[in-house]
């Protein structure tokens, strides 16, 4: 669903103000005025995008409108987010569990249908979108059931994914860490507890440095009655090392709670200090030197009851967990630094960030055949490429690059993946064929049986690149070359249609996550 705008200042402050503030018209004005010139909407897309958070606690749902822009830059036209509207917000559900624990997806899909019709949109018309499964629900046996049916609802090219570092960068940007830290220049760590999981976010200089997650959450056990009628493994352990024995259906006291909660708060600080239960990581460790934090955020649904916005006790520790964290850092006089967004953080990060669009000089001839296509793993082949722009481009070292990424990840010839090439400085003919060269000898195998070849780039030579390959190096089976794009190893992308008049493909990303481990 395409249409032009014009957002000439960038509302996320990721970009330099374009437009002369004293103009006769306002950015809605201009956009309506200039809605059907061709330039300005090829320059100017706006997408709906759905976010879904799926966590051992809590289900939220955002729809958002997001307004990406052309900036032509380098060598590069790709597309950022210049202005992120909510369209609507569903209510926090708590998210539904069957009386064996796992997630009842027919439950899920219900508070999927009813978020819709209470956002008056049709799936059709959700352009793209995250499902995250994070914490706890990603260990139900049914996870890709789960996916499955909310992809259903969800619209086009919705993606389900799951992973500590992804929900902890999600999380940092949702809760605005990265944009406070991007405009002072300052160090700050975003802890965003949620009901099965804490994950981290060092952030310096608005760039997420280091991620990782604990097991730490409001929702290990729950409690009514006087009974606890829910506890997970590390709830459990979690009782122990305060010296409580907890049974499923058990009594409970509440200074039981109370002691539980304040050894978990306990427990995430003394990790974070480089001592505590090395169990409750669930992925290599992340030690901080807090001399050196000028700013904590919290973010996750515990964060409501740190900043004291929340009073509510829903039958689990995140109130008293929430009290005990903050009592740690008063007592510690640490920077606390107001969230953006707290217990949405995750799924609104997702709207924001996972988001990126091609560039508009894309080889596209078999978009048609080849689109749309879901959960292509990303190869980043590493060679070196001259310091001057003009230096000759190694063809060899480039196929022995992807010939080695290849074997190095295990790929198949017959599995989809997408190839992302580094190329910088002029994009002089020669230049452009010797990539072709590298690209086309390193994926022979593959090219040679017809399967089909995505590569992405950053640099504005898509179109180039793929006619070189078309028209002078033989590859005659479907090809498809996007640029404009920022991809890496360990990245797994969606790639959507075709869109017009701009010609360019929403891409999805999502990361591979691995070292992780959990406390059976």
């Amino acid at each position: 669903m395409y249409r032009g705008n014009d957002h000439g200042h960038d509302h996320d402050h990721h970009g330099d103000h374009d437009h002369d503030h004293d103009h006769a018209l306002d950015a809605r004005e201009l956009a309506a005025a200039f809605a059907d010139n061709p330039i300005w909407q090829r320059d100017n897309v706006e997408m709906v995008s759905v976010g879904v958070d799926i966590g051992s606690a809590g289900t939220q749902i955002v729809f958002s409108r997001l307004v990406l822009r052309r900036r032509g830059e380098d060598l590069t036209s790709r597309y950022i987010v210049v202005e992120r509207e909510t369209l609507h917000r569903s209510p926090l559900h708590l998210t539904p569990f069957a009386a064996d624990l796992t997630i009842d997806a027919e439950a899920l899909g219900g508070l999927l249908d009813r978020a819709y019709d209470d956002a008056k949109l049709d799936p059709a018309a959700v352009d793209t979108g995250v499902v995250i499964l994070t914490g706890e629900a990603l260990r139900r046996e049914n996870s890709e059931a789960i996916a499955t049916v909310i992809a259903e609802r969800a619209g086009d090219l919705v993606t389900a994914t799951a992973g500590h570092h992804m929900e902890a960068m999600l999380a940092a940007y949702g809760s605005g860490a990265v944009r406070v830290s991007n405009a002072a220049g300052s160090r700050i760590l975003n802890i965003d507890i949620g009901g099965g999981t804490t994950k981290l976010s060092l952030i310096e200089a608005g760039e997420v440095k280091t991620t990782a997650a604990l097991h730490v959450g409001g929702r290990l056990l729950a409690h009514e009655d006087g009974h606890i009628v829910r506890l997970e493994p590390a709830g459990r352990k979690h009782a122990e090392d305060a010296h409580r024995s907890l049974e499923l259906f058990g009594s409970v006291a509440e200074e039981d709670l109370d002691a539980i909660a304040a050894r978990m708060a306990e427990a995430v600080f003394e990790l974070l200090d480089g001592a505590g239960d090395d169990e409750l990581w669930l992925t290599d460790p992340l030690v901080v030197d807090f001399a050196t934090i000028d700013g904590v955020v919290f973010s996750g649904g515990v964060g409501e009851y740190v900043y004291r916005n929340e009073t509510r006790d829903f039958g689990d520790l995140g109130l008293r967990l929430g009290h005990a964290l903050r009592d740690i850092v008063d007592g510690r006089t640490l920077p606390l630094l107001e969230a953006a967004e707290r217990i949405r953080a995750t799924v609104l990060g997702a709207s924001e960030y996972s988001v990126q669009l091609s560039g508009i000089s894309t080889h596209r001839e078999d978009a048609d055949l080849l689109l749309p296509r879901r959960n292509l793993q990303v190869i980043a082949p590493r060679y070196d490429l001259p310091e001057d722009a003009f230096g000759d481009v190694d063809a060899e070292a480039i196929a022995t690059a992807i010939r080695e990424r290849l074997a190095a990840f295990g790929v198949e010839r017959d599995d989809e993946i997408a190839v992302a090439l580094d190329f910088r400085g002029a994009p002089a003919y020669p230049r452009v064929r010797a990539l072709a060269d590298g690209v086309r000898a390193g994926l022979a195998e593959r090219i040679d049986v017809g399967r089909p070849t995505f590569l992405v780039l950053h640099a504005d030579v898509g179109l180039s690149l793929g006619r070189i390959l078309r028209t002078e190096l033989g590859v005659t089976s479907g090809l498809l070359v996007l640029d404009g794009l920022f991809l890496r190893d360990f990245d797994y992308v969606d790639l959507g249609r075709l869109r017009q008049p701009s010609g360019t493909v929403p891409v999805t990303i999502k990361s591979l996550i691995f070292g992780d481990r959990m406390i059976d």
